[in-house]
C-alpha cells in the first residue's frame, strides 16, 4: 500500500522521458514485425539491410510523433481522443513511407522495405502506443482505489438500461463497485448472461440474498410497478442494502448514464402509485384558447397546476400570488419549458377585493384555479384572523367576482382537513366549501345563462410541498436527528404533487357544478413509519444512529384524517380515482348572513370570539389540542 502512496505522488513526466517512451514502443514494434517478416519469407538476415529499414521507418515514426505532438499528453489521463491521435500518427507514418518507397521506384533508388513490412509494422506500432499507455493508466487508477472496499451490486433490470449502467460501472476505473447479478421479471431472461453476469428471477430476491452477498440494488427498469418497487425496497431495507435509482429516461441523454445520474432513492418512490389516466381530450376541449387564472400559483399546488394546464394551449394563463420574488421565478422556468404559451403574473392578494376586481376586470378569466390559502394548521391555529380573511373572504371576493364576470369555471382546492375539522384552518376551507356549494345552487335555481359552475376539490396530504413533512424529515436527518413527529399513532393520506394536480384538473373538468370531489388517497401512512424508512434510505439506523423523539400532537392536529364527512356518502365518477361526495345543501342567504357576521367579529380582533362563530357555520367543527376546546360543549358519556 506504501508503494501506491509513493505512486500517486509521482509527478506528472516531462515530455521527453514521454517521447522516450513512445519511441521505444516503436522500436519493439520494428523489432517484432521485422522478426515476423523475415521468417514468414524465410529471407536471410542482412545487417545492412536491417539498418537501413530501421533508421527509415524509426526516423519517419520520430517525425509523425513530433508533427502530432503524442508527447504533449498525460500518460495516466489518457483516453478515446488519445487513440485517435495514435491512430492518425499510424497513418501519417505509413502515408510517408508508401510515399518515399514510391517516390524510390519512379527513381529507380534501392528502397527495399516491402509494403506487407510496412503494415505489419504499423499495426503492432498503433497496438504498442495504445497497450502501453493504456497499462499506465489502468495502474494508476488501481493505486487509487487499491484500498477501497469493494461493494456487490445487483442491477433491477436486465434491459438495455441495466445493460447500459453496469458497462459505465465497467468504463469507471475509479469505481468499487462489482455487478454481481440481474433481477429481472421476464421470464426468458432467467438463468442466462450478459457480459457474465447472471440473471435472476426477481421473485426468489429473498432466496438470492442468502446466496450471494450484496450491498447495493440499482433499479434501472422505467417500467417497474410501484407495488413491486415499494415490495423490493423494503425487502432491501430489512437486509440493509442501499436501494440506487436512475432518472426518467427522458433526462438519460443518447442512453448514456453518467455515474452521478445513479441517486439514492427517496421516500417518494415508496409513496407513488401507479400512473393516472385522464381525458385528455376534455380537457384540451375546455382549456384551449381559454383565459385561465392561477391564484396561489407561486405555491407547490398551485405552480404545478399553472405548469400541468400549460401543455392543453390555453389562451393566457394568469399567475397570482402575493409572493414577488417566488411568482418571479415560476414565470421564467414555465417561459423555459413552454415557450409558446403566454404567461402573465399579477402580484396581489386575494384578501384584497379591489385588487381582485382589477384582475377579472383586466383579463375576464374563463377558468379559475383557486388554490390560494393559508395551510399550516398550527400557525392558523393562532392566527385565526388571517385564515379567515384568507382562506373564506379570499375564496368569496373571487366567487363572487367569478359570477359577475361569466368565469365559466371555478375550480377550488380544499383539503381533507374540512371533514370534521378540529383545527381553524379545516374549518376555514369547509366554510369556504359551504360558500361556494350554496352559491352555485342559488345560481341554478335563478336558470340563469351560461352561468359560472363552481367545483370542489378534496384532497390529503402532497409530498414535497412546502412545510410538508418529508422535507422537513429530510432537513433533519441532514443535521443528524432528531427527527421529530408528533404521536406515534399519527397517520396521514399522502399524494404526489402531479398526482394531485392531475385529479385537480380532471375534476373541473367533469364537475357540472356544486360537486365535491374526493380523490383516491390510497392507504394511510404512518408517520413514524415514513420517519424511520428515511432513515434507513438515508444509510442511518433508526434510534440508533438518527433519534426518533415524540412532540406530541400540535394545536388542532388531530391523529387521524378523514376524507368524507360522517353525514356524506359518495357517488363513483367515470375515473376510478375521483368520487363525489354528497353533502348536504346549504341556504345561501342563511350562510351568506352567517359569514357576514363573522367576518364583523374578525374586525374586533377577538380569536375565541372568531372561533365561536365558525362552529357555529360549521356544527362538527370540534377542536382538538387546543384553546379553543373550551368552546365545545362537554361530551355526554356512554353508559
Amino acid at each position: 500500500m506504501k508503494f501506491f502512496k509513493v505512486i500517486n505522488h509521482v509527478q506528472i513526466l516531462p515530455r521527453w522521458v514521454i517521447f522516450f517512451l513512445d519511441l521505444s514502443s516503436a522500436i519493439i514494434a520494428f523489432l517484432i514485425a521485422y522478426y515476423l517478416y523475415q521468417d514468414t519469407k524465410n529471407l536471410p538476415f542482412d545487417a545492412n539491410v536491417f539498418a537501413t529499414d530501421f533508421l527509415f521507418c524509426i526516423g519517419v515514426t520520430a517525425v509523425s510523433f513530433i508533427i502530432f505532438k503524442l508527447y504533449s499528453g498525460i500518460v495516466r489521463y489518457t483516453s478515446s481522443t488519445d487513440s485517435i491521435r495514435i491512430l492518425s500518427c499510424n497513418l501519417l507514418t505509413v502515408i510517408i513511407l508508401f510515399g518515399i518507397k514510391l517516390f524510390a521506384l519512379a527513381a529507380r533508388l534501392p528502397f527495399n522495405i516491402d509494403t506487407s513490412f510496412i503494415i505489419i509494422y504499423s499495426l503492432l506500432l498503433f497496438v504498442g502506443l495504445v497497450v502501453y499507455r493504456t497499462s499506465i493508466k489502468v495502474f494508476f487508477q488501481y493505486s487509487k482505489t487499491a484500498k477501497k472496499i469493494k461493494k456487490n451490486v445487483l442491477i433491477f433490470g436486465a434491459g438495455e438500461l441495466g445493460i447500459a449502467v453496469k458497462r459505465t460501472f465497467d468504463h469507471d476505473l475509479t469505481s468499487n463497485k462489482i455487478i454481481v447479478g440481474f433481477l429481472d421479471d421476464n421470464p426468458t431472461k432467467h438463468g442466462k448472461s450478459i457480459d457474465g453476469v447472471r440473471i435472476y428471477k426477481s421473485d426468489n430476491f429473498d432466496q438470492i440474498l442468502n446466496k450471494i452477498a450484496v450491498d447495493e440494488l440499482i433499479i434501472a427498469t422505467p417500467s417497474l410497478m410501484p407495488e413491486k418497487k415499494s415490495q423490493i425496497i423494503d425487502i432491501c431495507l430489512e437486509h440493509n442494502i442501499t436501494v440506487l435509482t436512475l432518472p426518467p429516461a427522458k433526462q438519460i441523454m443518447n442512453g448514456d448514464i453518467s455515474l452521478n445520474q445513479i441517486k439514492n432513492v427517496k421516500i417518494e418512490d415508496l409513496l407513488e402509485r401507479a400512473p393516472i389516466k385522464i381525458s385528455n381530450d376534455s380537457i384540451l376541449e375546455q382549456l384551449k384558447g381559454k383565459r385561465v387564472l392561477v391564484t396561489g400559483a407561486a405555491g407547490s399546488i398551485g405552480s404545478e397546476i399553472a405548469a400541468q394546464i400549460s401543455k392543453y394551449s390555453p389562451q393566457v394563463i394568469i399567475l397570482c400570488d402575493q409572493a414577488e420574488t417566488p411568482l418571479h421565478n415560476l414565470q421564467l422556468d414555465l417561459q423555459e419549458k413552454f415557450k409558446d404559451q403566454i404567461y402573465y403574473s399579477f402580484i396581489a392578494d386575494v384578501k384584497n377585493y379591489d385588487r381582485m376586481r382589477h384582475l377579472f376586470e383586466e383579463f375576464k378569466p374563463q377558468i379559475v384555479y383557486h388554490a390560494a390559502a393559508y395551510k399550516h394548521v398550527p400557525m392558523v391555529e393562532n392566527h385565526p384572523i388571517e385564515g379567515v380573511r384568507t382562506n373564506v373572504l379570499g375564496t368569496i371576493n373571487l366567487a363572487n367576482l367569478a359570477v359577475e364576470f361569466k368565469a365559466r369555471k371555478f375550480v377550488f382546492v380544499s383539503t381533507d382537513k374540512a371533514v370534521n375539522p378540529t383545527n381553524v384552518m379545516g374549518a376555514t376551507k369547509r366554510i369556504a366549501e359551504i360558500y361556494v356549494q350554496a352559491l352555485n345552487n342559488k345560481i341554478e335555481k335563478e336558470n340563469r345563462e351560461e352561468h359560472t359552475k363552481f367545483i370542489t376539490t378534496r384532497f390529503g396530504n402532497v409530498l414535497g410541498s412546502n412545510g410538508s413533512v418529508i422535507p422537513r424529515f429530510r432537513e433533519q436527518i441532514e443535521k443528524g436527528g432528531p427527527v421529530t413527529v408528533t404521536h406515534p399513532d399519527i397517520t396521514r393520506y399522502f399524494m404526489t404533487i402531479p398526482e394531485a394536480c392531475q385529479l385537480v384538473i380532471e375534476a373541473g373538468s367533469m364537475g357540472n357544478g356544486g360537486e365535491i370531489f374526493v380523490f383516491d388517497m390510497g392507504k394511510s401512512v404512518k408517520i413514524v413509519d415514513l420517519a424511520k424508512k428515511m432513515i434507513k434510505l438515508s444509510g442511518y439506523e433508526p434510534n440508533k444512529d438518527i433519534e426518533i423523539r415524540f412532540t406530541g400532537l400540535r394545536p388542532g392536529e388531530k391523529l387521524y384524517e378523514e376524507l368524507l364527512n360522517d353525514l356524506e356518502n359518495t357517488l363513483p365518477t367515470h375515473h376510478e380515482k375521483i368520487m363525489i361526495a354528497k353533502v348536504r345543501e346549504n341556504c345561501f342567504e342563511d350562510v351568506k348572513s352567517q359569514i357576514d357576521l363573522l367576518f364583523e367579529i374578525v374586525k374586533s380582533q377577538h380569536n375565541l370570539n372568531i372561533v365561536r362563530q365558525m362552529k357555529v357555520i360549521v356544527p362538527e367543527f370540534k377542536s382538538q389540542n387546543s384553546e379553543y376546546e373550551t368552546l365545545d360543549p362537554p361530551s355526554i358519556p356512554i353508559n
